[in-house]
């Protein structure tokens, strides 16, 4: 690979309108789009994961969409791995790749490398995940609070994922998981183009009510209730198949539902804004302006 070689990266919240967007961006550089979704690896997972149709996915190759089983586990280090592998292939045939998607973690494991953490004790996710379902995530945040008070002054203190790993971290050694963290990028053999988009608070929260009420005419609770038997695993422990599974228990009923699943939602969207923000490397642009992010992101580094 060469210094001319790109890796495109177009991140941004839920429903912002990042998939559209890559592909018509796609189409004009001849380039391929590759997943940054946590939850779109898996087959099993489609209406709550919003992939792209068979449509979309017919106008440019995507690599890591339907590409694991939800029996599977799938971390942001194999997917780190996983790309890195790839990419040599890809810049043979086009020197501009794009990269999309809302999962920051998986997105920071490509571009900078994540650091070495320890792996927890056998099955201690397991019984965290079962806290936080119990619990919900604020138990959770008041005891990484304690044990780890640096960890708890970041943003990733509202990410469900992050609290469940520092705690990982915390039994399994007890250090906090800032002392593993060296915050070094890791060198990577390409040019980075990083984009974050947003829009209106008004028009993004328009856009995540009206994406809820399509996945829900599509089949959401029937999608959850088909892989039910693997709803330990992480990728169902998020927004979407979560509240699903409390309207399935007898939680709540339909209508409570469906005003969590949109008031969540917009909230793991903040939560998504708030950690690209603290990121410091993106270049943000108003989804809408495609052309100003079309110069952009093909715009040649001086010489």
């Amino acid at each position: 690979m060469t210094a001319q070689n790109t890796l495109i990266v177009i991140a941004g919240p839920t429903a912002v309108g990042k998939t559209e967007l890559c592909i018509r961006l796609a189409e004009s550089m001849n380039a391929g789009i590759i997943s940054a979704d946590s939850r779109q690896f898996f087959r099993e997972l489609s209406i709550g994961t919003a992939k792209p149709s068979a449509e979309q996915l017919e106008r440019v190759k995507h690599y890591f969409i339907d590409t694991h089983t939800i029996a599977e586990p799938y971390s942001a280090g194999d997917f780190e791995r996983d790309v890195l592998a790839l990419l040599p292939a890809l810049f043979e045939r086009n020197n501009r790749v794009i990269m999309t998607g809302g999962s920051g973690l998986y997105i920071k494991a490509v571009c900078e490398g994540l650091d070495d953490l320890p792996q927890p004790e056998e099955g201690l996710r397991e019984r965290l995940t079962a806290r936080l379902n119990d619990e919900g995530l604020a138990g959770l945040q008041a005891e990484i609070q304690e044990k780890d008070p640096a960890f708890a002054a970041t943003a990733e203190i509202s990410n469900p994922q992050r609290v469940v790993r520092a705690l990982e971290v915390w039994y399994t050694t007890g250090q906090p998981i800032s002392s593993f963290q060296k915050n070094e990028r890791a060198a990577r053999p390409f040019r980075q183009v990083l984009v974050a988009l947003d829009r209106d608070r008004e028009e993004l929260y328009k856009r995540i009510e009206d994406r809820v009420d399509l996945m829900l005419e599509e089949g959401l609770v029937e999608e959850a209730r088909r892989v039910a038997a693997y709803r330990g695993h992480h990728a169902l422990q998020t927004v979407g198949y979560r509240e699903v599974y409390g309207f399935l228990d007898g939680l709540y009923d339909e209508k409570e539902m469906v005003r969590l699943l949109k008031q969540n939602t917009r909230r793991y969207a903040k939560r998504q804004l708030t950690w690209f923000r603290h990121q410091g490397n993106f270049s943000w642009f108003h989804a809408g302006d495609e052309e100003r992010i079309r110069e952009f992101v093909t715009r040649q580094p001086a010489p």
